[in-house]
């Protein structure tokens, strides 16, 4: 490490998201060209830095700063560069000669201690005096603060929004109740928190980190899928996070409870604990759905004639329970329909769309992912969008918040019937969302495969919704003729039913290799992605998805996602890299977003790479492909799907992931030309049925799985799934 010292005498780029800047440095005796994530650095200030020289292949010889520490001004020359350089508003290179002229090496004194004598200056008034006091006071009390949490190894980037959040007040909260943050700032968790607090010394069992820690844990939970825990195994989750006695918990449990921080509800003789937000969640949707679910006299004999007429004009044949369906949903608010692959559930949606136009009635169609909206468009010949669009997303908020909707309860959608495909995948806050967002009288109908797994988020919508009996439900479970030919469908309705698959290869689209060894494994796959399935069901290699149960192990995400870069994407000299969280993305990759990003930005670009659409949102499961990489700028560009370009800063990286092979869950919703599923024994309450069904329903043209047959039949014999403590159907009842 070297350290250099100087004054900023410009900067030439500075991103305001991120704080990473390039800067010129006036040394003792050279320019130094200087890059960092410097926040609030301004042209004229003096700073000290730590870090190491580098040769850029573009731009040369750089300073790369690792720290730095901004120096008051200390001679006369000093000052006057540093209040010439527009870090004080309202004050230019002349003013700033005349300033420190008539007070030399006192300059800063006068302006913290005597600031109206700079009113005596020619061109300042009183008023501009005060102006200068209140931003140099500012700039100092900024510096002071960051300075102050530096020794607790408080990034700059968090000190920014720790001071922005508390002002003064920021000393108080940290040696008293760094546990405010948690709950006080996006990005500051309870793990980070908990660390500031340990180094202010503040003790295992004190009130503020036992609060904080339940609170820690029913967040975490949600991230598992639950909306509440029961109380014991809250307590015993929270004993073992912070290593205290169940005794010294439990009695905080009540408090949170009359602090409205928590609440408790007894089913079943179980004591049920929730985040005060998240049982109002279900509440607010079970009392929604149910104001929705008005019925509505019609004639069913009018309405098979027009059914008919619609059979005619599409040279369909609809059976008894897609008819049922449209009968159902013109006679009431809410219509659930639930099947698995082939049994026509986009055959029962495009009679409804039908049937709703030839009454004039608007519809609007939605799906969770780009992806699935993107299929439902095709299938449909009707445009599709993905719920966040149909809901007019916008950045701001948090991710509890789940973004800003410009759809909402005071800003309606204008429609008359509005279809969802894929519920399965809808979380607590998607549905509540949607609600919200859905006026009493217009018609709702929520389409999707009920055998699924659950969505990522917290919840089980569209089973809970289904279980409580409270609202129609139509169920198409016969197979027809042309997807009876598939045994992709064929198959999974018999892993579905608990029935044995015969793996004897003669199928044209369902193909077991039988192998035990993972490398060999892995040596398949990567010949299947790379020559055969590209072929055989004309597609691009992009296209082809490796899918596998678990993220860690032989055959996990993890370790393919390396193997599968090196193959798939090789180094190559066109091709740019950087290293990141112990991995590389290399332009070419084909990446997914892996969390819920509500303000990023996106731009669809036409001739010229000229943006001719833009918007903000990306989501937990959206793929796309590396376009670009800027080491200079310090930002990644990938495409998704629709053509939408995202600029990623270097430190928003922890946001993507390889996506050459991703885990079964991460697939929902999408639908791949062939699938490439490798397969080896794993944990018994993970390598279950429906893992299993939702795997192989991913695929279009053609299944592969590779690995041992018995770990096949394991799974399709298991029916055991992970509990997730949901209660939407308990609440709809109550209504």
């Amino acid at each position: 490490m070297e350290r250099i010292k100087g004054y900023v005498d410009h900067i030439i780029y500075r991103n305001s998201e991120n704080g990473y800047t390039v800067l010129v440095l006036i040394g003792e005796d050279e320019e130094i060209t200087c890059v960092g994530t410097l926040h609030y650095i301004g042209e004229g200030e003096a700073i000290e830095a730590e870090g190491s020289y580098k040769e850029h292949s573009t731009y040369g010889r750089q300073f790369v700063i690792s720290s730095y520490e901004i120096k008051a001004p200390e001679d006369v020359l000093s000052i006057e560069r540093y209040l010439g350089s527009g870090a004080i508003k309202g004050v230019g290179a002349a003013l700033a000669a005349r300033i420190v002229k008539k007070f030399k090496a006192d300059t800063f004194r006068i302006i913290e201690e005597e600031p109206e004598r700079l009113a005596e200056v020619k061109g300042i008034s009183e008023r501009k005096a005060r102006e200068i006091a209140e931003q140099v006071e500012e700039k100092k009390d900024m510096r002071k603060a960051m300075i102050f949490l530096q020794q607790y190894g408080i990034s700059n980037a968090l000190s920014v929004r720790i001071y922005n959040t508390y002002g003064p007040e920021l000393y108080q909260v940290i040696k008293e109740n760094p546990y405010r943050m948690a709950d006080d700032i996006d990005g500051i968790g309870f793990r980070i928190a908990d660390e500031i607090a340990s180094r202010v010394g503040i003790h295992t069992d004190s009130d503020f980190r036992i609060r904080s820690g339940l609170l820690y844990v029913l967040q975490q939970a949600s991230q598992e899928g639950h909306i509440y825990l029961p109380e014991p195994l809250l307590l015993e989750r929270t004993v073992q996070l912070l290593g205290v006695s169940r005794e010294s918990v439990e009695k905080h449990v009540m408090d949170l409870a009359v602090d409205r921080k928590l609440i408790l509800k007894e089913t079943d003789g179980e004591v049920c604990v929730y985040s005060t937000a998240a049982y109002y969640l279900e509440l607010n949707t079970a009392k929604m759905l149910h104001d929705l679910n008005i019925s509505c006299e019609v004639s069913e004999t009018a309405i098979l004639t027009k059914v008919a007429g619609i059979e005619k004009k599409r040279e369909a044949v609809l059976d008894e329970m897609q008819k049922y369906a449209v009968v159902k949903a013109a006679g009431h608010g809410l219509l659930v329909i639930t099947g698995g692959p082939g049994t026509g559930k986009t055959t029962t949606i495009n009679a409804l769309i039908d049937y709703f136009e030839s009454e004039g009635l608007n519809i609007r169609l939605a799906a969770p992912t780009g992806r699935a909206a993107k299929r439902m468009t095709e299938a449909t010949g009707c445009e599709a969008q993905t719920i966040h669009r149909l809901l007019e997303v916008s950045g701001g908020g948090s991710e509890e918040s789940r973004g800003q909707f410009g759809r909402n309860a005071e800003h309606p959608l204008d429609e008359d019937v509005v279809i969802i495909d894929e519920m399965s995948m809808v979380d607590i806050y998607l549905i509540h969302a949607l609600l919200l967002a859905i006026p009493v009288g217009t018609r709702l109908i929520l389409v999707g495969d009920v055998n699924q797994l659950p969505s990522v988020g917290p919840g089980s919508v569209l089973k809970d919704i289904i279980d409580s009996g409270r609202f129609p439900v139509v169920r198409l479970t016969k197979i027809f003729r042309q997807a009876a030919e598939s045994d992709i469908i064929v198959n999974a309705h018999r892993i579905n039913k608990g029935e044995h698959v015969v793996l004897d290869n003669k199928s044209r689209d369902f193909f077991f290799l039988k192998r035990q060894d993972a490398n060999v494994i892995i040596s398949i796959v990567i010949t299947l992605v790379q020559q055969k399935m590209p072929k055989y069901v004309h597609a691009s290699q992009n296209e082809i998805q490796v899918l596998t149960p678990m993220r860690k192990g032989l055959l996990g995400v993890e370790r393919l996602n390396r193997i599968l870069q090196e193959y798939l994407n090789p180094p190559s000299p066109d091709k740019r890299e950087k290293e990141y969280g112990g991995g590389r993305f290399r332009e070419g990759d084909k990446v997914m977003q892996i969390k819920n990003n509500y303000q990023i930005e996106w731009e669809i670009r036409g001739k010229y790479g000229i943006a001719v659409e833009k918007g903000t949102g990306i989501f937990n499961g959206d793929m796309g492909i590396v376009r670009e990489i800027n080491t200079f700028g310090e930002l990644m560009t990938v495409e998704f799907d629709e053509g939408r370009y995202v600029e990623y800063p270097f430190q928003q990286l922890e946001e993507l992931e390889l996506a050459y092979a991703v885990t079964i869950h991460k697939s929902q919703g999408s639908e791949y030309p062939a699938v490439v599923i490798p397969l080896l024994p794993g944990p018994r309450m993970l390598m279950n049925r429906n893992l299993l069904y939702t795997a192989v329903t991913r695929a279009k043209s053609c299944v592969t799985l590779v690995g041992d047959a018995q770990t096949f039949y394991r799974m399709i014999d298991n029916t055991f799934e992970q509990k997730r403590y949901t209660s939407l159907k308990e609440r709809i009842n109550e209504f």
